[in-house]
């Protein structure tokens, strides 16, 4: 098959697997808001296409002859969403049927493991430090979902900046229990 759709919630490294591909493999990305403008003869100057984010708020017809002339070069298509696109109830027919012949590649939800990296990751990004043992505590009780874990250390990032203090075990769990105003 030459369509992949990688699909997950947001957060879940769909763009950044895009990035690793195309350190190793040309391509070219395709902005679906500038698929008006953009002449699809210059497909057969490249071998991967990549579109990121789609969504069914598309020109489906558009998005069509998108898919058809990279079939027509025998190019390859790598689709990424926060849905399969078999869910999206693209009305077009047509689309509809070759959309069924892509391979479905779906990141699931953080384990446990994946949960605590990605909590110390974000806290570094924001250059919070926090000692191992919270960081467990945080990782058992979070809602496993990228999107909450990403809130969650954000919402850290702005109360350590506006009460300029540390963080501690009655902020998160103010913040784990939903308790703490949004800022």
């Amino acid at each position: 098959k030459k369509i992949i759709n990688i699909y997950g919630e947001q957060y879940s490294g769909k763009t950044h697997l895009i990035k690793i591909f195309l350190e190793k493999n040309n391509g070219l990305i395709i902005d679906l808001n500038k698929l008006k403008n953009f002449d699809l003869e210059e497909i057969r100057f490249n071998k991967n296409i990549i579109i990121d984010n789609v969504s069914s708020e598309l020109d489906e017809t558009l998005f069509y002859s998108l898919i058809d002339t990279i079939d027509k070069y025998n190019r390859f298509l790598i689709l990424t969403s926060n849905k399969s696109l078999n869910n999206l109830n693209f009305k077009l027919n047509d689309l509809k049927s070759r959309l069924k012949n892509c391979l479905f590649a779906e990141i699931q939800k953080p384990d446990d493991i994946l949960i605590k990296a990605l909590i110390t990751k974000y806290l570094a990004d924001y250059q919070i430090t926090l000692n191992s043992k919270l960081v467990d505590f945080i990782s058992k009780r979070i809602t496993r979902s990228y999107i909450k874990i990403k809130e969650f250390v954000c919402t850290i990032d702005k109360i350590s900046l506006k009460k300029k203090k540390p963080i501690n075990m009655k902020i998160i769990n103010e913040i784990l229990e939903d308790k703490i105003e949004k800022i």
